[in-house]
């Protein structure tokens, strides 16, 4: 008896030392301006658009020596990301040569694909539909979600984050990413 109180004893000595093992929050960043962008090879819809020919997926890796816009969204066709995604469509000539500009979200090749047709998108979606690099870059909208948050990262022609936007408006946020391109060039 006095042998079960003991463990009983050791076990909760245990139990309180290692208290309770925390778990990875994919809703906090994760990197910062500076970090080298996680390379992590997404299938892409429209890949060709980003001058990568003979592939299905797209990684940074893939666009080294270009300044790369990545704009995160949470789900094709809905209004906000409509508007965002048609912002950039509309002043895409605008971006000096060497950037490409990639819209990025959890949905599958097909709905990206019917996001393009519907909305005539120039410039190829990333589908990152096992949350891999959504959850690498702490960008996850909540800890049981499966969208990201509304995030948009530049990429530097080494492979570097040059730039977070952690806070969107649609409405004027693709000119602003203009803006910041064009002064960095």
């Amino acid at each position: 008896m006095t042998s079960h109180k003991h463990l009983w004893g050791l076990t909760a000595v245990v139990t309180l030392s290692l208290g309770t093992i925390a778990v990875a929050d994919d809703t906090q960043l994760k990197v910062k301006v500076g970090d080298p962008f996680p390379n992590v090879a997404l299938e892409a819809v429209q890949i060709e658009k980003a001058g990568i020919s003979g592939k299905k997926t797209l990684s940074i890796a893939d666009l080294k020596g270009k300044t790369v816009v990545i704009f995160f969204y949470p789900k094709a066709l809905t209004k906000g990301c409509t508007v965002e995604s048609c912002g950039f469509r509309d002043i895409i000539s605008e971006f000096p040569q060497d950037v490409v500009v990639l819209g990025a979200s959890a949905d599958d090749r097909q709905l990206q694909q019917k996001f393009i047709d519907t909305h005539m998108l120039p410039y190829p979606l990333l589908c990152d539909t096992n949350l891999e690099l959504i959850k690498q870059l702490g960008i996850l909208s909540n800890p049981k979600g499966k969208t990201p948050k509304r995030v948009t990262f530049i990429i530097d022609k080494q492979g570097r984050i040059a730039k977070i936007y952690e806070k969107v408006n649609v409405n004027t946020h693709p000119k602003e990413v203009l803006e910041f391109v064009k002064n960095r060039s």
